[in-house]
C-alpha cells in the first residue's frame, strides 16, 4: 500500500489531520505486531514523514500511545456505562467489566505496557494529562459500578476498576506468550496451565474481587 507524502502543514486543520493520521498508523501496526514491537521509525515510515517530523506532533513513541490509551479509556468508559444501564443484577457487573475488556484487545495490550514502558521517556505534561484523563474515567466508571452494584461504595467500585484494568494487563501479556514458549506449551500440555485463558480467568478474578471488597470493609470497620 503507497503511504501519503506530506507537505508542511501550517493550517491548524493540516495540523489536526497529521496528527490523526500518526495515531492512525500507530494504531494500525500495534494491532498487527503488538504495542512493544513498533518503532518511531515504523510509524513515521508508515505515515510517510520523517522522524523528525513526527516528533512535532508528539515528542516520543510513548506519547503517541499514551494518546491512543486515552482514546481506548474514553472508549471502555462508554463501553461500560452504556451496558451497566441496561443491567438490573449486581452479578452483572462483572461479566460487564470482563467482556469490554476481552472485546478490546489493543486496550489490553496498552494497559500491559502502561507502567513498564509507556509511562516512561515522556514528557511532564503529557503524564500530567494522562493521568488526569485516567483519574476522571475511573470516577466516572466507579460511579457507574456503585449505582448497579449497591453492595460497594463509590470507593470499592473505583478499585474494582482499577483492578480490572491492572489484570487485563497483565493477563492479555500472560494469555499472549513468545513463539517459543508457545511451542513449549504444544509439546509439553501440563505447562499450559501457565497460560490463563483471557476471558474466563479475568471474570473469575474480579467476581472474587467484588464479593471480598464488602468483607474487607466490615473487617476494618
Amino acid at each position: 500500500m503507497t503511504r501519503p507524502t506530506f507537505v508542511r502543514a501550517r493550517r491548524p486543520e493540516h495540523k489536526q489531520q497529521r496528527r490523526e493520521a500518526i495515531l492512525d498508523a500507530a494504531r494500525r501496526l500495534a494491532l498487527e505486531s503488538g504495542v512493544r514491537n513498533v518503532t518511531l521509525g515504523g510509524v513515521a515510515a508508515d505515515v510517510g514523514l520523517a522522524k523528525s517530523n513526527v516528533v512535532r506532533y508528539f515528542g516520543t513513541r510513548e506519547e503517541i500511545y499514551l494518546e491512543l490509551l486515552t482514546e481506548a479509556g474514553h472508549d471502555w468508559h462508554d463501553a461500560v456505562v452504556g451496558r451497566l444501564r441496561q443491567t438490573t443484577r449486581p452479578g452483572d457487573v462483572v461479566t460487564v467489566l470482563a467482556e469490554t475488556l476481552a472485546d478490546r484487545p489493543l486496550f489490553c495490550d496498552l494497559l500491559g505496557q502502561l507502567s513498564q514502558h509507556l509511562e516512561h521517556n515522556v514528557s511532564l505534561t503529557a503524564a500530567r494529562a494522562f493521568k488526569e484523563t485516567a483519574l476522571q474515567l475511573a470516577g466516572g466508571l466507579g460511579q457507574a459500578i456503585a449505582q448497579a452494584h449497591p453492595g460497594l461504595t463509590d470507593d470499592e467500585a473505583v478499585e474494582l476498576t482499577h483492578l480490572a484494568a491492572w489484570l487485563a494487563g497483565c493477563l492479555y501479556a500472560a494469555s499472549r506468550p513468545s513463539p517459543a514458549v508457545a511451542e513449549l506449551y504444544q509439546q509439553e500440555p501440563r505447562l499450559a496451565a501457565l497460560c490463563p485463558p483471557f476471558l474466563p480467568t479475568l471474570h473469575r478474578a474480579l467476581a472474587a474481587l467484588a464479593a471480598g471488597l464488602p468483607t474487607l470493609r466490615d473487617r476494618s470497620a
